[in-house]
Order: structure tokens, then C-alpha cells, then sequence
């Protein structure tokens, strides 16, 4: 099966505590605080693989979490970094941020990476709280949030020539004729319900080609394989028409360009811009000959290239892949609006890590919140008085008192960090 789309979940690591330990040498006097630093968690990264062609694994398997650093260790030894967990994702996987629908990266070649969610930074042992006036702190520094994110991955396939086509007008027999891909193909409609992909090798140079899945009218308003189909040319460079000459299925193949272009129109202008050739095929059993001259006429006038051929006889394969050739060639990309993209700058960099929040609770309690708060306060030793000391003079540093003050807190008053609750009073 031909997966195009997956919703998953990501997480990073968390990073590893700081460790709190102290040296107890008898032959080292005042032997002082030797906590070592947390491992940083691992990271979750995205890998584009051109050993891929799908992305069935993902569509099945939504949860993704990279390994937490360890947390430090006595003797200032660091806790070991979180592995980091590699995603492979077709090339031409593109990884959007769901909750702001912004591009991450549009993995486009083969070994490209992004990192979506960074792991967590190690926290600090408790020598780096050493101080003249602090010589054995009993506290260290929590590691760092783990990152959880929902993504988009949508695959969009990476070929030079696109064939465009209602069903079983005999583009999977032409992809297998210029190719060595080998499509099954049947007498029937919609035998292709997946693209097919296949290397065209011609005077020492190669471009890839791709059958794309049948078109039905009403394709760009999601009818039949609607945006299966048409999302997959959007990076092609030429465009083949396929269109069946011959009157044996009873088509008009005026009226079947007339189609595919209102659909393409539908679903992106830009489309159109792409050099386009016309294959009229199945010339070797033409059953009607006066629709025939009307078609060639028609495209005639729409100043279109048409390329009579057979793709069940080969007749006329080596002039049109000639001209395919030479498009590619003379080939120059059009500068395109760019998706807006995720900015990771801001996400390393929050402007309110250091922001406390007041509020008063269903219950009446009066409830700090804040990034660091919540970071310090992990970090609290509350058996050791300097470390309660070290929260308190954050909070008040950081206004927090102040806002409690503000919604009418009162020596007695309920105050509430996290899950635990404080009686407030004043001294």
C-alpha cells in the first residue's frame, strides 16, 4: 500500500538531574560538594532515506519518544547524553508543525535531516552552586523539559516527468516501454490506484518519470483519487498528457484535455506554467479518424506539441522522450511562494522562560505557574533551608509575590506550586 500522509506524535528526552553528592575523602579535608551535571535528553530527527517510498510504518505507528539523559553522579562525573531517535521518511517528505501548520523542512534529498524536537538539557550537580557563603549547597538543577510535539508528514513525490491521464489510457504502459518499471497493468479502469515510479535512460543522461494515479473529473475537489493524485506533480519540471486517440473506450480526446486542464486549474494555477507535451496515444487502432484530425487540430490551435505514439507497439516512443529530453534540459525553476516556515530560533529562545503567572484556583488557592519556576522548583531540596531560600528569592525577584499580593493573598492563604500547597505567611 501507497501511504502519502501520517499524523504522529514526537517526544524528546528529558535531560538528566544535576547530582547532589559531597566528597568524603578522610585524606581530602572540607571535601565539598562533587555532583556531576545530567546527560541532555536525545533528540528526535527526521532522516529522508531513498531506500523508502512510502510511509506505511508511520501511518500504523503514531507514538515516537527519543531516550532521557541520565542524571549526574558523584565526583563530577556527567550522566550519559539520551540517544537520539532517528525517523526515516522518504525524500520528498515534508514535516509540518500541527499545531501552527508551519514547515519544519521539506526533506527533499536523500540524507537530509531536521531535528523537530530537541532534547532536553542536563541540569547542573551542585558543584556549580558553590559560593564564599555557600560551601556545601544541598541542592542541583532539574534537567530540562522533554519536547512533545504532533506532526504532519506528507510525501510528495520527487520526479522530472509527470504523466497526466484518465484511466486506462495506457500511462502505465508507457512508464514500462521507457522504463524498467514494471507497473501492473490490466484491461480495466484504475488498475494504477498508486504512483509508479521508473528511470528513463536516454543519450547517456537519465530523468525520472512517474505515473500518477488516474484522473476523474472532479479530481480537485477530493472526487475519486482527488488529492492522491494531484498533489504528487506539483514537483514535477514536464508534464505528459496522456490521452487516448483511438475511440475504443468511447472518450472524446478533445474533451478529455479540456478536463484534466480545468482540473489542474482547479487544484493550483501554478500547475499550468509547467511545460507540457501532449502523447497521443494508442494511434494503432484508431477507430475514428474524423475525431482524430479534430483533435490534432484543436491542440493545434492551442499551440500544444502532440506526439503521436503507441505504447503497446513502441511507435514513436524515442521522439517524444527526445522532446522530453530537451524540455528538461532548457528546464528553468520558477521562483515559487515558499511555505512559511517553523521558526526554530524562537523555539530555543522563549522570551517568557523567565515569566511567573498568578492566578486564584476553583478551590481558592492562590497558584504561581512559570517554565523556570517549575525548572527551579523540580530543582528544590526542601530539607535543606538554602535551597528553599534559593526558590524563594527567584519567586520574589521574578514579581511573583507582588502578583499574589495583588489577587488579595493574606498570611494564612493557600499558595500552590505545581501539585504541592504552601501556607503563606508573612515575615
Amino acid at each position: 500500500m501507497f501511504v502519502d500522509r501520517a499524523e504522529i506524535t514526537i517526544k524528546s528526552g528529558k535531560g538528566g538531574n544535576g547530582a547532589v553528592t559531597f566528597r568524603r575523602d578522610p585524606y581530602v579535608p572540607d571535601g565539598g560538594p562533587d555532583g556531576g551535571d545530567g546527560g541532555d535528553g536525545g533528540s528526535v530527527i527526521f532522516i529522508a532515506d531513498r531506500s523508502l517510498r512510502t510511509l506505511m510504518d508511520l501511518k500504523y505507528k503514531r507514538k515516537y519518544q527519543a531516550e532521557n539523559g541520565q542524571n549526574g553522579m558523584k565526583r563530577n562525573r556527567f550522566g550519559k547524553k539520551g540517544q537520539d531517535l532517528y525517523i526515516k521518511v522518504p525524500v520528498g517528505t515534508m514535516i509540518i508543525d500541527k499545531e501552527t501548520g508551519l514547515l519544519m523542512k521539506d526533506l527533499c534529498n536523500d540524507g537530509d535531516t531536521v531535528v523537530a524536537a530537541k532534547g532536553g538539557k542536563g541540569g547542573r550537580g551542585n558543584v556549580h552552586y558553590k559560593s564564599s557563603i555557600r560551601q556545601a549547597p544541598n541542592f542541583a538543577e532539574a534537567g530540562g523539559f522533554a519536547r512533545e510535539r504532533e506532526v504532519i508528514l506528507e510525501l510528495k513525490l520527487i520526479a522530472d516527468v509527470g504523466l497526466l491521464g484518465f484511466p486506462n489510457v495506457g500511462k502505465s504502459t508507457l512508464l514500462s516501454v521507457c522504463t524498467n518499471s514494471k507497473p501492473k497493468i490490466a484491461g480495466y479502469h484504475f488498475t494504477t490506484i498508486d504512483p509508479n515510479l521508473g528511470v528513463v535512460y536516454l543519450h547517456d543522461t537519465s530523468f525520472v518519470m512517474a505515473d500518477i494515479a488516474g484522473i476523474i473529473e472532479g479530481a480537485s475537489k477530493g472526487a475519486g483519487l482527488g488529492y492522491k493524485f494531484l498533489k504528487h506533480i506539483e514537483r514535477t519540471k514536464v508534464l505528459i498528457h496522456v490521452i487516448d486517440v483511438s475511440g475504443s473506450e468511447g472518450r472524446d480526446p478533445s474533451d478529455d484535455y479540456r478536463k484534466i486542464i480545468a482540473e489542474l486549474k482547479e487544484y493550483d494555477p501554478k500547475l499550468l506554467r509547467k511545460p507540457q507535451i501532449i502523447a497521443a496515444n494508442k494511434t494503432d487502432i484508431i477507430t475514428d479518424q474524423a475525431m482524430y484530425d479534430e483533435f490534432m487540430d484543436y491542440m493545434n490551435q492551442e499551440g500544444r506539441k502532440v506526439y503521436p505514439i503507441s505504447a503497446a507497439t513502441g511507435k514513436g516512443i524515442t521522439e517524444l522522450l527526445n522532446e522530453v529530453l530537451h524540455e528538461l534540459q532548457t528546464y528553468e525553476e520558477p521562483m515559487e511562494e515558499q511555505m512559511p516556515m517553523y521558526d526554530f530560533a524562537a523555539d530555543d529562545y522563549d522570551a517568557d522562560y523567565k515569566k511567573i503567572s498568578a492566578y486564584i484556583d476553583d478551590d481558592g488557592a492562590f497558584v504561581l505557574e512559570g517554565k523556570q519556576l517549575n525548572k527551579i522548583f523540580n530543582s528544590t531540596n526542601f530539607t535543606d533551608a538554602g535551597s528553599i531560600r534559593y526558590l524563594y528569592n527567584y519567586i520574589v525577584k521574578q514579581g511573583g509575590i507582588k502578583l499574589l499580593q495583588q489577587l488579595g493573598l493574606k498570611e494564612g492563604d493557600t499558595v500552590r506550586i505545581q501539585n504541592f500547597e504552601f501556607e503563606y505567611t508573612e515575615d
